[in-house]
């Protein structure tokens, strides 16, 4: 069995009140169409079709990496008439699946279940009932429960209004039933539009039962129309992957408050998070390892027994087996922290490595630096690595001791065991197993007086 999907997303999304087209909007940092393509691409000998329009250039320019069909609906007049447009690609041998490229939430199980009931004699329909079913085309059945059709809700009566199974638009057909179909669409209705959903009276007629089947949950076919309904299955879809990573065995100390924005390569056991923390892109996570509250961490690897104390960013580095980070340190890109290593509070490195057991532990910046073993950077310290043009690399080896409220002025290197007095400017390499410092000579002047405040 082959499998056609067409993705219907070229609406703009007014309601959204934004320059950027609708299917761009992000839930988790992905864009909703994302969702949606990544869930269909999982099933077997399937073709994936996107129908864009509005924003052509800014979705194509995001997705261009989709391997996929693109379609472009100059004119938006309508889902029947989006999925006129590929008409003519549609095998009639394939089942047919339509989806939205604004539906991110919908899962893969329903979507197979939808599937195995389409066969040529019958089309499968995705419906929900809804407390407040305001929007939606209604579901009308026959005295017998049979789908006769769907209505449009500008187009329904008194009490067709009041009918509670909607339409959520998800559906699957056999190719040549729907060929046929879109050919005797038209556009006869308050809209003046052109509705797919009109396919579904044509099956009847035709002798096609409507196999209809529901969600688990409603959030699933939500579609997003507006910030709140985005934002609302921003918290559903934060809460579905915090109740997964439980279920792995992680401890989150308020799954309500913990954002996760990418994919967890690898998750090691015996995992505490505490509250407010963002992981971000591809994530590696190793065993016994405790992340404090309000901490970022974005593609990054945090090895074994690790701790991140609160509100600590870490971002494209690796912390490594048995080392301290924070609270409130930074970790930039391209920054490699070895084993039991104590980066303290108010500290930021920047492509830097830090070797075994050194400490940084106060108020200091490391940028561009080779750090070894043992090496205690006190207070204040910073690599002045750029001259405002070129970046410059700082070596500080083994065992050295840098002084508190030291510039160490790029290129210099540090020899082993050497210490820096603090207070110091160095300029140039010190030394293994010496003292280096520079200092003005201190004098304090006999009989200076303080100033006073002059009288008007």
């Amino acid at each position: 069995m082959k499998i056609t999907t067409i993705i219907l997303a070229a609406g703009k999304g007014t309601r959204m009140r934004s320059e950027l087209p609708k299917v761009l909007h992000k839930i988790a940092g992905k864009p909703l169409l994302k969702h949606v393509y990544d869930m269909c691409s999982e099933l077997q000998n399937n073709r994936i079709k996107i129908i864009y329009g509005h924003g052509a250039e800014q979705v194509l320019e995001v997705l261009k990496d989709l391997d996929a069909d693109w379609i472009e609906q100059k004119q938006q007049l309508g889902t029947g008439h989006a999925v006129q447009q590929v008409k003519d690609q549609i095998n009639p041998a394939d089942i047919v699946l339509i989806l939205y490229g604004d539906v991110p939430l919908l899962k893969l199980g329903t979507v197979k279940h939808l599937i195995a009931e389409v066969s040529d004699k019958s089309l499968a329909l995705l419906t929900v009932n809804l407390e407040n079913p305001r929007g939606y085309g209604r579901i009308v059945r026959n005295d017998h429960g049979a789908v006769t059709r769907i209505v449009e809700e500008k187009d329904a009566s008194e009490s067709e209004v009041l009918i509670r199974e909607v339409n959520t638009g998800i559906m699957a057909v056999q190719g040549g039933h729907l060929i046929k179909w879109l050919d005797r669409l038209n556009n006869h209705n308050a809209q003046g539009e052109y509705y797919l959903t009109d396919i579904i009276e044509m099956a009847v007629a035709d002798h096609v039962h409507i196999a209809t089947s529901q969600p688990k949950t409603i959030d699933e076919v939500l579609g997003v129309n507006n910030r709140s309904q985005l934002g609302h299955l921003e918290r559903v879809h934060q809460l579905e992957q915090a109740q997964q990573l439980m279920e792995r065995g992680v401890t989150l100390y308020d799954p309500v408050r913990f954002d996760l924005r990418g994919t967890i390569e690898h998750l090691g056991l015996d995992i505490e998070i505490d509250v407010n923390v963002i992981l971000e892109g591809q994530i590696s996570i190793g065993n016994n390892v405790r992340i404090g509250a309000n901490c970022r961490i974005v593609d990054s690897v945090i090895e074994d027994n690790a701790e991140i104390l609160d509100h600590s960013l870490i971002e494209k580095a690796v912390v490594g087996q048995g080392s301290r980070i924070g609270p409130f340190a930074r970790l930039r890109p391209e920054t490699v922290i070895a084993r039991n290593v104590h980066i303290g509070n108010f500290v930021e490195i920047k492509k830097s490595s830090v070797a075994d057991g050194s400490k940084i532990n106060h108020l200091s910046y490391i940028g561009d630096c080779t750090v070894g073993s043992r090496v205690n950077v006190g207070a204040g310290t910073i690599t002045c690595n750029y001259d405002g043009v070129n970046k410059f690399h700082t070596v500080i080896g083994d065992g050295a001791f840098i002084g508190s409220d030291t510039q160490l002025i790029a290129p210099v290197t540090i020899g082993q065991n050497a210490t820096i007095g603090a207070g110091s400017t160095i300029t140039k390499d010190s030394p293994e197993n010496q003292l280096t410092l520079s200092r003005a000579k201190q004098v304090s002047i006999n009989g200076w007086q303080r100033p006073s405040k002059r009288e008007k």
